[in-house]
C-alpha cells in the first residue's frame, strides 16, 4: 500500500514538472541568463498568459543586446501584440547600423506595420535595386514608332517608406516620361542617334518625387523601331476620304437617275397631251365641215400640205441613226 501511495506521489511530481517546465521557458530563461540579457522569471510566464510566444521576443532581444542595440523589452512585446515581426525588425536596426543608417525602433516597426520588408528596405538603400520597364511604345513627330525598354536603378528612402509609392509608380512615371521625351522628337532618329536623351530627360523631371524610393539612374537597355503610324494614319485617312467621294458620287448619280426619270415622265405626260390634243383635231374638223366653215376643197389642201411635210421631213432623214429605237430603250 506505501508502495502504491509512494508511485502516485512520483507521478504526480513528474506530471507537474512537466507541467511547469512546459509552461515556464526555464530554458529560454537561461539562455537569455547567459547572454546577459536580464530579463525576470515572472516576466516570461506573463507573456505566457498574455499569449505572447517568449522565444519570438527573447531570442530577438539577445541578438538586439549582443550588436549593441539599446530596445527594451516592452517595445519589442508592443510590436508582437500589434501584428509585428520583431525578429526582421531586429534584423533590420542591426543591418542599419552596419551600414551607418540612421533607423530608430520606432521608425523600424512602423515601417513593418505599415505592410514593408523594412529589413528589404535596409538592404536596399545599401545595395541598390534594379528595375526593369516592360516595353514601352512611343511615336515621334514623324510618325515613327519606337519601343523601348529602360532599366531604372532605385534605393530605397528609408524617411518616405511609410506613405510612399512603390515599384509601380516608378515604372509608370519612367513610361510617361519615355513616351513624351520620345513624342517631343522631331525625328526617330536623333532617338535612335542619342538614346541617353531620353534616360537624362527623365532623368531630370524628378520621377521619384513622392515614392518610396530614390532614382540613381535611367539606362536604355534596348530601343527598336516599330511600325510607321503616320503612314498608317494617312492611308486610313485616304480610304475614308475614299469612301466618303464615292457615297458622295453615289449619291449624286441616284439624283441624276432621279432627274432622268422626272424627265422621262414630263416627256411621258406631254406625248399624252399631243395625242390627246391630235385627237381632238378629227372632231374639231368634223364640226366645222358641218357648219359650214371649213369646204371639201380646203379639207383636201389640208391634207395634202400635211403629207407634202411629212415627205420632207422623211428625205431630210435619210442617213441620219435612227434613235426611234433608243428612245424606245
Amino acid at each position: 500500500m506505501e508502495l502504491y501511495i509512494l508511485i502516485l506521489i512520483l507521478i504526480a511530481i513528474i506530471v507537474f514538472l512537466s507541467l511547469f517546465f512546459s509552461f515556464v521557458p526555464v530554458g529560454l530563461w537561461i539562455s537569455a541568463a547567459a547572454a546577459g540579457v536580464r530579463i525576470g522569471i515572472f516576466t516570461l510566464v506573463g507573456m505566457r498568459l498574455r499569449r505572447v510566444i517568449p522565444s519570438r521576443i527573447v531570442n530577438p532581444l539577445i541578438k538586439a543586446e549582443k550588436a549593441g542595440l539599446n530596445v527594451s523589452i516592452n517595445k519589442l512585446e508592443a510590436h508582437y501584440l500589434a501584428g509585428g515581426n520583431v525578429d526582421k525588425v531586429i534584423n533590420a536596426l542591426i543591418a542599419a547600423q552596419r551600414a551607418n543608417i540612421p533607423l530608430e525602433f520606432e521608425r523600424a516597426a512602423a515601417i513593418d506595420l505599415a505592410g514593408r520588408d523594412v529589413l528589404e528596405a535596409v538592404q536596399m538603400s545599401v545595395n541598390p535595386k534594379v528595375i526593369e520597364t516592360p516595353l514601352i511604345a512611343a511615336i515621334a513627330k514623324d510618325g515613327i514608332e519606337l519601343k523601348a525598354k529602360a532599366r531604372v536603378t532605385v534605393r530605397a528612402n528609408i524617411d518616405r517608406l511609410v506613405g510612399g509609392a512603390g515599384e509601380q509608380t516608378i515604372i509608370a512615371r519612367v513610361g510617361e516620361g519615355i513616351v513624351t521625351t520620345v513624342g517631343s522628337a522631331e525625328d526617330h532618329k536623333q532617338v535612335l542617334e542619342n538614346p541617353d536623351s531620353i534616360s537624362q530627360t527623365v532623368l531630370d523631371k524628378g520621377l521619384d518625387a513622392g515614392t518610396a524610393f530614390e532614382i540613381l539612374s535611367i539606362d536604355i537597355a534596348d530601343i527598336d523601331v516599330g511600325r510607321n503610324i503616320g503612314a498608317q494614319l494617312q492611308t486610313d485617312q485616304a480610304e475614308a476620304n475614299k469612301r466618303i467621294a464615292q457615297a458622295k458620287a453615289e449619291e449624286r448619280r441616284a439624283m441624276a437617275v432621279a432627274r432622268e426619270q422626272e424627265m422621262k415622265a414630263a416627256v411621258q405626260e406631254m406625248r399624252a397631251k399631243v395625242v390627246e390634243a391630235e385627237a381632238e383635231i378629227p372632231k374639231a374638223i368634223s364640226a366645222a365641215l358641218r357648219e359650214g366653215r371649213l369646204g371639201v376643197m380646203d379639207y383636201y389642201n389640208m391634207q395634202n400640205i400635211i403629207s407634202d411635210t411629212q415627205m420632207r421631213n422623211s428625205i431630210s432623214n435619210i442617213g441620219k441613226p435612227d434613235t426611234s429605237s433608243h428612245e424606245k430603250k
